[in-house]
């Protein structure tokens, strides 16, 4: 058996819990599957290139490795990785505190007691039962662990959500207070979110109130901002005011087996009134990992942001090393960078995941005025479909796959450059790799740059598209296609202008 050190096998410290960790590795080419080894001893295997431990016991050390599986048979072995379990974790069950799970109780203080009384390392307990509770506020080195059959459901009475500072859309701004929120008096770290049962912020309600009283932008389900080593695992977490999971200005972030609903209820019915309903959204956030999980959203899956305009430019803190693997998404609009990413966005892996009547797979959204730059950006293993004719090609999405630098204008001129200043943004090094989509709404592949700053280096391997419209690019230096058949079923296949290859472009 040869070493392959290319794999990069890793376990995020965020995901090493009392009873199990994480591993996540690189696509190896060629690989038919993965053997996992548990100190030396098979226990899995999987197609995928992550993978869950769980039953470990506490407070163990334990040696993991990966052998990948070639065509021809012969086994590549990858490097040894050393994991920690915790320490067994003290139990502070919200019942004790006084919490009634009876879906009517306002369990705010009892909720917030345990929170508060919690040693570090210690777990609070959210057991079977329906608890409304108001907003709540986590600390470091703490567990807060949902029960199957247990939930957390948002009151729906705006007193128990006050007026708080912080970044949404961008910009630092008054917000109505989270579900599930950090204090902004100090960094904290290790956070975790667990447990298979249901966050539930009851945003339809909340939604219409806070537009209504308007003392701040709505709140969201999760609010994590300023911590370091996040996790999320089995948690369900449903109808936010606004966007879903919202991580700001936060550090080695991993979501694990997790579920979003932004749209539609358990029952399959839509949720009245939700708009703006991204499902995650790392902001300004470094190191996060997204993995075997589902999002059916109302807006963005998911939505990759670093700050707007010249506030996010002198923030500077970018979004950055963002991997999204083995993930299914059922509504919404894909994975974005986006329209927000004036701190720059850099390093994005999206690989292996299916799109099922979601309007566009792949959108990359950088209108002027934003500065700040977007690179080193890789789609590819991806499936898309869209059937519906809930949406239609216009100035906020544009297809399947798309790269917008007029993105929200209504009107554009694609020929007379404006000024290059400081919010010039620069889109480059972006990839697209063994891509099939469909839509009957919008274009197949839609790509604008400015005519005083083209996309650069944008790549296309074996991309197959079908769209209402086909593939459209202006304002590109250096777009390479190879393997690409792109078909239009209105109007023609292609429709260029202004875009230069510096190889052999090879069209089907």
């Amino acid at each position: 058996m040869a070493h392959c050190y290319l794999i990069n096998l890793k376990s995020p410290e965020e995901t090493w819990t009392d009873e199990g960790a994480a591993l996540l590795w690189e696509k190896l080419k060629n690989a038919k599957e993965y053997i996992i080894y548990e100190n030396h001893t098979a226990v899995g295997r999987t197609c995928y290139t992550d993978y869950t431990f769980t039953g470990w016991e506490h407070n163990q050390t334990y040696e993991v490795s990966i052998a990948a599986v070639m065509e021809d048979d012969k086994t590549l072995k990858s490097n040894v990785v050393s994991i920690s379990t915790k320490p067994l974790p003290e139990i502070f069950d919200i019942s004790e505190y006084g919490a009634v799970g009876d879906g009517r109780t306002l369990n705010t203080k009892a909720i917030q007691s345990a929170i508060d009384h919690c040693t570090p390392g210690g777990k609070v307990l959210v057991p079977k039962g329906i608890f409304v509770t108001g907003a709540l506020y986590l600390k470091s080195d703490i567990t807060l662990y949902i029960e199957e059959e247990g939930k957390l459901l948002g009151s729906d009475n705006l007193e128990d959500f006050p007026i708080l500072q912080y970044r949404f859309e961008g910009l630092e701004t008054e917000c109505y207070a989270s579900l599930i929120n950090t204090n902004e008096a100090v960094r904290l770290n290790n956070i975790i979110i667990a447990g298979r049962g249901v966050i539930d912020a009851n945003g339809s309600l909340l939604r219409k109130k806070e537009l209504i009283e308007k003392k701040g932008k709505p709140g969201r389900a999760i609010c994590l901002r300023n911590v370091d080593r996040v996790y999320l695992q089995d948690i369900t977490v449903r109808q936010s005011p606004a966007w879903c999971v919202h991580t700001i200005y936060c550090n080695h972030v991993s979501l694990n087996h997790v579920e979003i609903h932004t749209k539609y209820d358990e029952h399959g019915n839509k949720y009245e009134g939700m708009e703006n309903g991204d499902g995650f959204d790392p902001d300004s956030c470094s190191y996060v990992n997204v993995f075997n999980s589902m999002i059916a959203s109302e807006d963005d899956c998911i939505a990759i942001k670093s700050g707007r305009d010249k506030e996010g430019r002198e923030v500077g803190i970018p979004a950055e090393y963002i991997r999204v693997t083995n993930c299914r998404f059922k509504s919404g609009f894909g994975v974005a960078v986006g329209s927000e990413m004036a701190g720059s966005v850099r390093n994005v892996l999206v690989q292996d995941c299916t799109f099922e009547n979601v309007y566009s797979a792949v959108s990359i959204k950088a209108p002027r005025g934003r500065g700040g730059i977007i690179e080193n950006i890789r789609y590819e293993d991806l499936t898309q479909y869209y059937h519906n004719d809930g949406h239609k090609d216009c100035k906020w999405f544009r297809g399947a796959i798309y790269i917008d630098m007029f993105y929200s204008q209504d009107a554009f001129d694609l020929i007379t450059p404006k000024a290059v200043n400081d919010g010039t943004s620069t889109i480059r090094n972006v990839l697209m790799k063994n891509i099939s989509v469909e839509t009957v709404a919008g274009n197949a592949v839609y790509l604008a740059g400015l005519p005083e700053s083209f996309l650069q280096d944008i790549t296309f391997e074996n991309i197959h598209g079908i769209g209402k419209y086909g593939m459209k690019a202006y304002n590109v230096k250096n777009l390479i296609l190879k393997n690409v058949v792109v078909t239009a079923n209105e109007e023609e296949d292609d429709i260029l202008f202004n875009v230069s290859s510096e190889r052999k472009v090879d069209r089907k």
